[in-house]
C-alpha cells in the first residue's frame, strides 16, 4: 500500500520511516520536491517526493504533516478530495509552545475538515513526538495513539494503521474529540521539552 505524506519535516519523515519498516511505500507531497531530494533518497527506493496534488492522487490515504499555519491552505490545494482519508497529524501550536491557538470550542482538525472538501478527516499521530512516530517500541508497554473521526470506516482504517505501526490505537469517537486530543499533545510537549523529561517518553493506557 502507498501512503501519501504531505510535508517532509520531522514528523513526516518519522512516519515514513515506520511505514517503510512495515513494507509500505511512501510518496511525499511537497511544494518543492527538489528541495527534499537528499532526505527522501536517504529513506530508500520505496519513497519519492512529488507535488501535493500528485501525491494525493497516488494514494488512498494521506497524512497531513505540515506546520498547522499551513494546514488549511494545503487542504484547499485539492479542489475535491473525493472521499479520500486525510489524517490530520498537526497541532495548532501558539508561538514559543505557549499553548494552542485553537481549542475547547473548536479544534485544528475541525478547521482542516472544513477546508478539505469531501475528505474524510481523521485526527491521529499528533499526541507524541517524532521519535515515537518512527519507533514506538518501549520495554514497559505499548504507547497509545488516540484516533477520532466522524466517519467510522475512516476511523477504523486509521486505527488499523496505528496498530500496524506499533501503537495501541484508541477509538476516541467523533472528530470533535480533537478538541481534547490537541491539548493532550501539549501535555507530551510540556513534559518532554519544558519539564526536562526528554523526548524518549510516551503515554500508555493501564487497565485494572
Amino acid at each position: 500500500m502507498t501512503t501519501a505524506i504531505i510535508g517532509a519535516g520531522n514528523v513526516g519523515q518519522a512516519l515514513a520511516h515506520n511505514l517503510l519498516r512495515h513494507g509500505e511505500s511512501v510518496v511525499f507531497g511537497v511544494n518543492d520536491p527538489g528541495k527534499h531530494r537528499n532526505a527522501v533518497a536517504a529513506l530508500g527506493a520505496a519513497v519519492r517526493a512529488v507535488g501535493v496534488a500528485e501525491a494525493v492522487a497516488a494514494a488512498p490515504l494521506a497524512i497531513l504533516a505540515v506546520p498547522y499555519a499551513a494546514a488549511t491552505e494545503v487542504a484547499r490545494v485539492i479542489p475535491d478530495w473525493q472521499g479520500k482519508v486525510l489524517v490530520d497529524a498537526t497541532n495548532p501550536l501558539a508561538p514559543g509552545l505557549a499553548g494552542l491557538s485553537v481549542g475547547t470550542t473548536n479544534s485544528g482538525a475541525e478547521q482542516v475538515a472544513a477546508a478539505a472538501r469531501n475528505a474524510r478527516v481523521v485526527k491521529a499521530f499528533n499526541t507524541t513526538g517524532a521519535e515515537n512516530m518512527a519507533d514506538p517500541s518501549y520495554p514497559g508497554g505499548m504507547p497509545i495513539m488516540p484516533v477520532c473521526a466522524d466517519d467510522a470506516e475512516a476511523r477504523a482504517q486509521v486505527m488499523a494503521l496505528a496498530a500496524r505501526l506499533g501503537f495501541e490505537a484508541l477509538d476516541c469517537g467523533p472528530l470533535s474529540s480533537a478538541r481534547w486530543l490537541e491539548p493532550f499533545a501539549m501535555t507530551w510537549i510540556d513534559l518532554a521539552i519544558r519539564r526536562g523529561q526528554g523526548r524518549g517518553i510516551a503515554f500508555a493506557l493501564l487497565r485494572r
